[in-house]
C-alpha cells in the first residue's frame, strides 16, 4: 500500500528506534529479549498503515506483534498510532524492511504466526513468484516457523486466494479453516484492515483461510 509522500516521515522514524528497530538483523535470534518476555511472537508481512497489527497487539496482550512495511510514508501511520495510544503498545514492534529479507531478521522457530493480509495480488501470470503465497515466500516462512507454525491469509480477489489454495496445498501445509464469505458470520475476533472495511462496505466477499507447515520440506 502505498501513500502521498511525508517529507518529515523519515525524522519521526528515527526519532523512535523503539518502536521501529533500526537495524532488525542485531535482533535476530534476540526477539524475546527485545520484548522482554517468552511470549508467542506473531509478524504480518506486509502491514500496511498498521490498523490490523495494532488492533491484534491491543487485543492479544499476551502475544507480541511485528509488522513489516517497506514504504516511509505508510509505516508512519503505524507508528502515529502507537504513539497516540496512551503508554503505548509494548506488545508491538515495527520493521522497515522488505518481507524477502525475513531470514535475516528472524532465527529458524522464533516466529509463531505470519498474517498475510490483503497482499498485492500480482495478477499477471510472469508476476506470480511476486505473490506472498507463491512457494519462495511459503519456504521463507517455513524456516522462521516451529513445525506446526500458521499462516493466516485474508484478501478480497478471489484470483489471488484460488491461487494460495493451490500454491499452499501443493506446498504440502494443512489448510485448517477456509471462508469464501468471512463477514457473512464474522468471528469476534475479527480485526479489519483498512482494504478490509473498505471492500466489505462494497458488499465484496472477504476470502480467508488459515494453514499450518506439516513436516519439514
Amino acid at each position: 500500500m502505498r501513500s502521498r509522500f511525508k517529507p518529515w516521515a523519515a525524522d519521526l522514524i528515527d526519532a523512535h528506534p523503539e518502536i521501529i528497530i533500526p537495524q532488525p538483523e542485531t535482533v535476530k535470534g534476540k526477539w524475546h529479549e527485545e520484548f522482554g518476555n517468552d511470549n508467542p511472537i506473531h509478524i504480518e508481512a506486509g502491514s500496511g498503515k498498521g490498523r490490523f497489527i495494532l488492533g491484534m497487539a491491543k487485543a492479544n496482550p499476551h502475544i507480541n506483534y511485528i509488522g513489516i512495511e517497506l514504504f516511509d510514508s505508510v509505516i508512519v501511520t503505524g507508528l502515529q498510532g502507537v504513539l497516540d495510544t496512551p503508554g503505548g503498545i509494548p506488545n508491538l514492534r515495527l520493521l522497515r524492511v522488505n518481507a524477502q529479507e525475513i531470514e535475516s531478521f528472524f532465527s529458524a522457530g522464533e516466529i509463531d504466526r505470519v498474517y498475510l493480509n490483503f497482499s498485492d495480488p500480482w495478477p499477471k501470470t510472469r508476476h506470480a513468484k511476486r505473490r506472498l503465497t507463491h512457494e519462495s515466500f511459503l519456504k521463507l516462512y517455513e524456516a522462521i516457523l516451529p513445525a506446526g507454525g500458521e499462516v493466516h491469509f485474508k484478501t478480497d480477489n478471489r484470483g489471488l486466494f484460488e491461487y494460495s489454495l493451490i500454491s499452499i496445498s501443493e506446498y504440502g501445509m494443512l489448510l485448517k479453516d477456509v471462508s469464501l464469505d468471512l463477514h457473512a458470520n464474522e468471528p469476534e475476533w475479527n480485526i479489519m484492515t483498512e482494504y478490509e472495511e473498505k471492500f466489505s462496505k462494497k458488499g465484496q466477499p472477504i476470502y480467508r483461510l488459515e494453514a499450518k507447515f506439516q513436516a519439514a520440506h
